[in-house]
């Protein structure tokens, strides 16, 4: 499969979710570049939370984030039980688990293949990499 063309617009929100998660003291957040790997999303957000409030926070402030930065989102499962949390932007895919489920399901390694994004301020800051807010 050939590698889209870049989707700034979905990066973009893609590392403002991670960024959401991090702040939110989610742990083991990845961004993954699925361009090229996948028909379905072009970015996927995986990170673990700690408690099923925790999760449903960072989704909803991941939901509230997209709706400013004109994501729709299309669907969301797991919302209730809080153990795997998924919100379908469409072009951007953001999985909260808990710790179980992520060991579980292991997206990291089925997607093995992508390439991580970097999303953390201070270390695109250190390489000089431009910082959008």
């Amino acid at each position: 499969m050939a590698r889209r063309k870049p989707n700034k617009k979905a990066k973009e929100f893609a590392i403002a979710a991670a960024r959401i998660a991090q702040e939110r003291h989610c742990t083991d957040i990845v961004v993954l570049d699925l361009r090229g790997l996948s028909p379905a999303a072009d970015y996927f957000v995986i990170a673990t939370g700690t408690s099923e409030r925790q999760m449903r926070t960072v989704a909803d402030e991941c939901s509230e984030a997209g709706r400013d930065q004109g994501m729709t989102r299309f669907g969301r499962a797991g919302y209730e039980q809080g153990r795997w949390i998924l919100l379908d932007f469409v072009d951007v895919v953001i999985h909260l688990f808990d710790s179980e489920y992520r060991s579980f399901y292991e997206l990291d390694v089925l997607w093995g293949d992508a390439e991580k994004v970097k999303f953390e301020k201070e270390k695109l800051a250190a390489e000089g990499t431009e910082i959008t807010e």
